[in-house]
């Protein structure tokens, strides 16, 4: 579920979206996208959505929370947000957003997007006090969306109970790509020293090698934090029978591939 829900939900991060924002008044993409992304929170202080987000950097949330809320408002942003989200994946879709298909799937992501329980999930309950779309489209944004969202503060969670700091899982990220944590595009910016003293303490830990690469315990501990997220995402799926849930992944299949094509 959660690779088909993804390519669906971040169209919100593409370009018309985007777009969207700068014609707010936006100075860049990332001022879009925390003024989209953390309006369910209201105005909540950079602090808080540092906090809520979990893996950004120190800094670098308050570059743009609260500046943002100077040129719009939570309310304004949810709607550009939903309209440009909306837009976007029409537009990679095609045909696929006025099928019989796409309305099924959204009724049925719908029944699970808000089937869950919302304590300890701080992002997925602001979205929830939030109007359900009636456009189909966009309404199926809008429940891939909550589900994302559901499943990211669980995997916060799960990071939490393994003592994983937000940019310390970056550089689990990166390993597991077979990647160095330098060359990670989420923390590539960051000053050496900064990723230094992150990757030291994985280090210290038995997470991380001399190298700079996964240790025995950091691949586990990695495998371990995957695990629990999936298990913390299955709540929402629990409302549907097994054969709507065969039937949702069946609609959904074609929609993600061809959202997730124009990447």
């Amino acid at each position: 579920m959660a690779e088909l829900i993804e390519p669906i939900a971040t169209v919100t991060f593409s370009e018309v979206p985007t777009e969207a924002f700068l014609a707010l008044g936006m100075r860049n993409y990332w001022d879009g996208y925390f003024a989209g992304r953390a309006a369910p929170l209201g105005q909540a202080p950079a602090e808080v959505v540092h906090a809520v987000f979990y893996n950004f950097a120190e800094g670098e949330v308050a570059r743009h929370i609260p500046w943002v809320w100077g040129k719009t408002t939570p309310q304004e942003a949810i709607a550009v947000r939903e309209r440009g989200s909306a837009a976007a994946l029409r537009q990679r879709i095609g045909q696929l957003a006025d099928s019989p298909g796409l309305v099924r799937a959204a009724d049925l992501a719908t029944r699970a997007a808000v089937g869950a329980p919302t304590e300890g999930r701080a992002l997925y309950a602001g979205l929830r006090t939030l109007d359900i779309p009636e456009e189909p489209v966009a309404r199926l944004w809008h429940a891939t969306t909550l589900l994302r969202e559901h499943r990211g503060d669980g995997h916060n969670a799960a990071l939490l109970a393994h003592g994983i700091g937000g940019t310390q899982a970056h550089v689990l990220m990166a390993l597991s790509l077979g990647m160095k944590a330098e060359e990670f595009g989420r923390i590539h910016h960051l000053p050496g020293a900064q990723l230094a003293t992150v990757i030291d303490g994985l280090r210290s830990r038995g997470l991380v090698d001399t190298d700079g690469g996964f240790t025995d315990a950091g691949r586990e501990t990695k495998d371990r934090i995957e695990t629990l997220t999936d298990e913390l995402a299955t709540p929402p799926y629990d409302v549907l029978s097994e054969e709507e849930l065969d039937e949702l992944i069946m609609e959904l299949e074609p929609i993600a591939a061809a959202a997730q094509d124009d990447d």
